[in-house]
C-alpha cells in the first residue's frame, strides 16, 4: 500500500505548524514519510510534548526529603516511612469524555492505574474530579451518565475503592466537559521501576493486549479544540477492557518480581511511539522496531496505524536476556502477549521496520528532548473589581439555594455506582471530606483529596492556585494527616490566546507559592490545553490532588458530634463574598475578588488542628459556601441540629480561607482557646449542637427539611 503524499493539508491535519514542519525538515534533511510525519506530530502535539507549558513547569517546586521521584516518570513516589512509598499522578481524558463518554472515562482511569503499577505499586485508591456544562445544556446529561458509568464500569471491575473526588457544573464547560483522574498504589520504597532504557542490543518486549485500529492519533487529536467536526473525531477514542488491566497488573508485578525487568514503561498517549521514545532518550539509547512482531488484532496495519495507535492495556519493557523465558512464562500463564519487538542500539535513531521494510527512520532524542518548546505571549488577567453590592438574601434562602445546586447538592448519585470498599481498607469514603485507605498491615492511613475552585482562578488566577493547594491542604489536615505531596491536572483553553496563556501563568505562579509554603511539592501531573470549542473556553480549572499521612490509628480525625458539643471557627472571619458560592447559585453572578490566601496562616492553623487532633470531634473545613455550608454539612453527617449565633450574611457565606469548623465538648473549649491564645490564632465560639434545627440566629428550619433537599437535588436536577 502507497503512503500519502506529504501536502500542506496533511501537515496541517496532523496539527503541525508550518515552522515545526520545517524544523523536520532540517533535522531530517529530507521529506519524511507519512509514516515518520505522524510520529513526529505525536511526539510534537501539547499532549505529549508540553511545548507551551515546559517554562512554567520548571517553576514548579518539585523536591523535599519525603520525594523519591518527582515529575518525568510515569508518576510521583513519595516516602511514607517504614520502607514504604506512595506512588501517585492525575492525569486528563476530557476530549475523549466529550467524544465518547463511556469508554473516554473509562480509559482514563485504567489509563492512570497503568501509570501507578508500571512503577511497581499496587494500587489502593482511585479519585476523580469532573467538570460539566449547565444541567439544561442538551448534552449535559448524556455527558454524566456515560463518564459516570464509565468512571464506575472500569474502576469496578478492576479492583480499586474510589475515595473521593468533586463534580461541577457550568456553561463554560457546555462544548467540552473535563475529566480528570486519579491513582495511588502502595510500593516498597527500594522495589520502584523506572522507564530509562539501558544496555546495547537489549530485547524491547512488548506486553500486554493486542493492537487495534482504536485510538489512532489520539494525542493529536487531545491537543486541538472542538468544532463542528467533532463526530468525525470518534474513531480516535479508544477501548478499554478492565478485565484485560487486572490481569495486566497481575502479571507486570508478578513480572517485576522476577528480576527480568531493566525499565518500563506504559503505552499511554500516541501509544508505541511515545513509549519507545521516551525509553530510549531517558536512557541516552536508539530504539529499532520490527512491526510485523507487534501482536494485532486486526489485519493488514500499517505502521501508521500502529506507531500511533493508542489501543490500552499495553506496556513496553527492556528484558534482560537471560531472563526470557521465566518472563514469557509469566505472561503466558496471565494469557496475555509477550513480544519481542525490537532492541536498544547505541545510535540516537528511532528505526521502524516493517516487513524488512525502512518504514522511519528518526533522530530520537529530537522527537523528545529536543521536542519545540515555546514561550507563549501572555497577558496578566485584569485586578477584578470588588464587590460593592452585598447580596440581601434571607439566610435560609440563601443555604436552600445551595443545596438545591447541583454544584452543592449530595453527590451520592455519583459515588453510589463507584465501589468504595474493595480491598476492605477504605476508612473513610465519599461524602465528608477527604478520603482515607489504612495502609494495610500496619497502624498507618493514607489521605486522599482533590481541589480546585475555578470561578476563583478566572477572577484571580495566582490567587486562585494558590487557593486550590490550600483547599487540599484543609481537607488532608481536617482527618488528622500531614500533607506529603501534590499532583496536578492544569486545564486550560487556547494557550495561543494571550489571556488564557496569563491564567495558566497566572496559575503556576499561585502553586508555587503554595506548595512552597505548605511543603506540598508537585511529585507528578498532567497539562491539558485546547479545552475549547467554536473559540469558548472553559474556566481555567487546574486541579490539585493531594496525599497526606496519618501515622498512627488515633490520629485521625473521625466523626462523633453528640448533642451539647460546642461548635468553634479557627481563623479569623471578615465576609468575603466576592466570587462566593452564594452569588454564584443564589443570584447567578460572578462578580468580586477572589478570596485571598494567607499561607502563613494555613500552615499555622493546619499544625494547629494537627496538634489538638484528641480534643476534637470533628473537623470540617470553610470553602464554598463558606460557615453556613460547612454548618449544615456537619449538621446533615451527624443527624443533629445546630445552632450558629449568627444570621450575617457575610458572617456565613463569606468565604476567606485558612478556616476549619470544629465540634468540641464543652469541657475542651476553654483549654483549646488559651492554646489558640498563646499562639495568635483566632478561635471563635459560633454555636451549639443539639436539637432538631438548624438556626442561624432566629432564622431557622428542620434538619430534616434541609437533608432531604441535599439529598435529593443532584439526581432531580442532572440525572
Amino acid at each position: 500500500m502507497s503512503e500519502p503524499e506529504i501536502t500542506q493539508d496533511l501537515i496541517a491535519a496532523h496539527g503541525l505548524s508550518e515552522s515545526e514542519y520545517q524544523t523536520i525538515l532540517d533535522l531530517m534533511g529530507r521529506t519524511p514519510s507519512f509514516t515518520e510525519l505522524g510520529v513526529f506530530s505525536a511526539m510534537w502535539n501539547e499532549h505529549c510534548s508540553y511545548k507551551s507549558s515546559k517554562k512554567w513547569l520548571r517553576t514548579l517546586p518539585t523536591d523535599g526529603p519525603q520525594v523519591i521521584c518527582g515529575p518525568g516518570e510515569n508518576a510521583g513516589v513519595v516516602d511514607i516511612g517504614d520502607g514504604q512509598a506512595v506512588v501517585f499522578k492525575m492525569e486528563s481524558h476530557n476530549h475523549p469524555s466529550y467524544i465518547e463518554p463511556y469508554q473516554g472515562a473509562a480509559t482514563g482511569v485504567g489509563g492512570i492505574l497503568r501509570d501507578v503499577f508500571t512503577m511497581g505499586a499496587r494500587p489502593i485508591a482511585s479519585m476523580n474530579s469532573l467538570s460539566f456544562g449547565e444541567p439544561a445544556h442538551h448534552k449535559t446529561k448524556q455527558l454524566v451518565h456515560g463518564v459516570v458509568a464509565g468512571v464506575g464500569g472500569y474502576g469496578n471491575c478492576f479492583g480499586v475503592p474510589c475515595v473521593g473526588g468533586e463534580v461541577r457544573f457550568d456553561p463554560a464547560y457546555n462544548g467540552n466537559c473535563l475529566v480528570n483522574a486519579f491513582a495511588a498504589g502502595l510500593a516498597d520504597a527500594d522495589k520502584i521501576f523506572y522507564s530509562a532504557a539501558s544496555g546495547l542490543g537489549m530485547p524491547v518486549v512488548y506486553l500486554g493486549a493486542k493492537t487495534g485500529r482504536d485510538g489512532v492519533g489520539g494525542a493529536t487529536m487531545a491537543s486541538a479544540e472542538f468544532d463542528d467536526t467533532i463526530e468525525e473525531k470518534r474513531p480516535t477514542v479508544q477501548v478499554g477492557d478492565p478485565f484485560t488491566e487486572k490481569r495486566l497488573m497481575e502479571a507486570t508485578l508478578e513480572l517485576m518480581a522476577t528480576g527480568a525487568v531493566i525499565s518500563i514503561q506504559d503505552m499511554g498517549a500516541a501509544g508505541l511511539t511515545c513509549s519507545a521514545v521516551e525509553m530510549g532518550d531517558k536512557g541516552d539509547l536508539g530504539v529499532i522496531l520490527d512491526l510485523e512482531k507487534v501482536p494485532t488484532r486486526e489485519e493488514n496495519m500499517t505502521a501508521y496505524e500502529m506507531m500511533l495507535s493508542e489501543s490500552q492495556e499495553r506496556m513496553l519493557m527492556v528484558l534482560r536476556p537471560e531472563l526470557e523465558a521465566e518472563a514469557k512464562a509469566v505472561f503466558d500463564k496471565w494469557d496475555l502477549d509477550f513480544a519481542i519487538v525490537g532492541e536498544t542500539i547505541a545510535e540516537d535513531r528511532f528505526i521502524i521496520r516493517l516487513n524488512g521494510e525502512v518504514k522511519g527512520d528518526l533522530p530520537l532524542k529530537a522527537l523528545s528532548g529536543t521536542a519545540p518548546e515555546y514561550d507563549r505571549p501572555w497577558v496578566a488577567t485584569p485586578a477584578a473589581e470588588p464587590l460593592t453590592e452585598v447580596p440581601d438574601i434571607a439566610p435560609m434562602d440563601g443555604l436552600r439555594a445551595l443545596l438545591a445546586s447541583p454544584n452543592y447538592a449530595g453527590k451520592s448519585w455519583v459515588y453510589e455506582q463507584y465501589d468504595t470498599m474493595v480491598m476492605a481498607d477504605s476508612a473513610r469514603t465519599p461524602g465528608w471530606g477527604a478520603g482515607i485507605v489504612r495502609v494495610h498491615g500496619t497502624d498507618k492511613s493514607l489521605a486522599f483529596t482533590s481541589d480546585v475552585t475555578p470561578r476563583y482562578v478566572k477572577a484571580n488566577p495566582v490567587e486562585g492556585g494558590k487557593q486550590a493547594v490550600a483547599e487540599a491542604y484543609r481537607n488532608l489536615t481536617a482527618v488528622g494527616a500531614t500533607p506529603l505531596a501534590t499532583t496536578d491536572n492544569l486545564n486550560f483553553g487556547n494557550p495561543e490566546k494571550p489571556e488564557i496563556m496569563g491564567q495558566f501563568v497566572g496559575a503556576i505562579q499561585g502553586i508555587g507559592e503554595a506548595v512552597a509554603a505548605l511543603d506540598m511539592p508537585i511529585v507528578s501531573g498532567n497539562v491539558s490545553l485546547y479545552n475549547e470549542t467554536d473559540g469558548s473556553a472553559i474556566l481555567p480549572t487546574p486541579t490539585i490532588g493531594a496525599v497526606g499521612l496519618i501515622k498512627h490509628s488515633n490520629e485521625i480525625i473521625g466523626f462523633d458530634v453528640r448533642a451539647g458539643h460546642i461548635a468553634l471557627v479557627l481563623g479569623e472571619s471578615k465576609g468575603h463574598l466576592g466570587q462566593s458560592a452564594l452569588l454564584a447559585e443564589a443570584m447567578g453572578r460572578a462578580d468580586g475578588d477572589a478570596p485571598s490566601v494567607d499561607l502563613e496562616a494555613e500552615a499555622a492553623h493546619g499544625n494547629f488542628i494537627r496538634a489538638n487532633h484528641a480534643a476534637i470531634a470533628a473537623c470540617c473545613d470553610l470553602s464554598d459556601g463558606g460557615l453556613a455550608l460547612a454548618a449544615f454539612e456537619m449538621a446533615d453527617h451527624a443527624n443533629l441540629g445546630l445552632a450558629l449565633e449568627t444570621d450575617s450574611t457575610a458572617h456565613l457565606f463569606g468565604e476567606d480561607q485558612a478556616r476549619y469548623l470544629i465540634a468540641v465538648t464543652p469541657a475542651d473549649v476553654d483549654a483549646l482557646r488559651q492554646t489558640a491564645e498563646k499562639q495568635g490564632l483566632v478561635l471563635s465560639h459560633v454555636g451549639i449542637f443539639g436539637g432538631s434545627d438548624l438556626s442561624f440566629g432566629e432564622h431557622t428550619a428542620p434538619l430534616t427539611d434541609l437533608s432531604t433537599l441535599h439529598a435529593s437535588s443532584f439526581a432531580q436536577t442532572v440525572t
